[in-house]
C-alpha cells in the first residue's frame, strides 16, 4: 500500500473516532439508576418556606434565589442558593453521569446551575456557571453561548478512573477537563450565587437522570 494511501486511511479512521466522541447519545453504554423524590434533597434560604424559592409543576423544577437571601443554614459563610442535592448516589469510583434539560431565563447571570461536589483542596470538581447568556466551566472557559430562554440538554460525565469530566450540550461534546481529585462526589443542580451575579437568579430543570457504568 502506498504511503499516501495509508495516511488517508489513518485520517479517515481518526475522523470517525472523533465523530464518535463528539456527537451522538452520551448515555450509550450507561445504565440509569432508580430515582424517587426521596433522592432530591432541596437546599434553600433557611429563613423562608421552600415554596418561596422552589416549585415542581408538570415535571419542571423551577429554582430561584435573590442576592439578598440568607444561606441554606444559619451560620453558613456561603452565598445564597436554591439547589437540589441528589442523595443516595455519592460515588468514589467508576463512571457516573448527570443528565437533565435546563432552561435559564434572560437576565440570570453570575450563578452556578450545576455542580459535581467533592474535590481535593476545594469544594467542587466541576461547576457550570451562567454568565451573560453563556454557560461556562467556572469562570475560565465558555461551554455554550446563547442559552437564554430555551431548553437545552445537559450531560456531564465524571470518569473517576481517567480523572476526567466531559460535558455535552444537546448531545455534542463541548468540554473535556481534568477533575479535581477527591474521594467522594455527588451531583447538584439549581442556582448558587457566584461572582458578578444578577439580583434574581433562576434555572428550570426537567428529565433529571443519574446514570453509571
Amino acid at each position: 500500500m502506498a504511503l499516501s494511501t495509508r495516511f488517508l486511511l489513518a485520517f479517515i479512521v481518526s475522523l470517525s473516532t472523533m465523530k464518535g466522541l463528539c456527537s451522538g447519545d452520551p448515555t450509550d453504554g450507561f445504565t440509569a439508576v432508580p430515582l424517587t423524590e426521596k433522592n432530591f434533597k432541596e437546599q434553600w434560604p433557611y429563613n423562608l418556606p421552600l415554596d418561596d424559592r422552589y416549585s415542581f409543576v408538570d415535571g419542571v423544577r423551577k429554582l430561584w434565589v435573590y442576592s439578598t437571601d440568607k444561606p441554606h443554614f444559619p451560620g453558613s459563610g456561603t452565598k445564597p442558593r436554591t439547589e437540589i442535592h441528589i442523595e443516595g448516589y455519592d460515588y468514589s469510583s467508576g463512571v457516573w453521569q448527570f443528565e437533565g434539560n435546563a432552561y435559564v431565563p434572560s437576565g440570570t447571570t453570575g450563578v452556578s446551575i450545576m455542580q459535581i461536589f467533592g474535590a481535593s483542596g476545594r469544594a467542587t470538581t466541576f461547576m457550570m456557571w451562567v454568565h451573560n447568556g453563556s454557560i461556562n466551566y467556572y469562570s475560565h472557559q465558555m461551554i455554550q453561548d446563547n442559552i437564554y430562554d430555551r431548553w437545552f440538554k445537559v450531560n456531564v460525565i465524571h470518569d473517576t478512573g481517567a480523572k476526567k469530566v466531559h460535558v455535552y450540550i444537546d448531545n455534542v461534546l463541548k468540554l473535556s477537563v481534568d477533575d479535581a481529585g477527591g474521594d467522594s462526589h455527588y451531583f447538584k443542580f439549581g442556582v448558587y450565587e457566584q461572582n458578578g451575579n444578577s439580583n434574581c437568579m433562576e434555572s428550570r430543570w426537567k428529565g433529571i437522570r443519574v446514570l453509571k457504568k
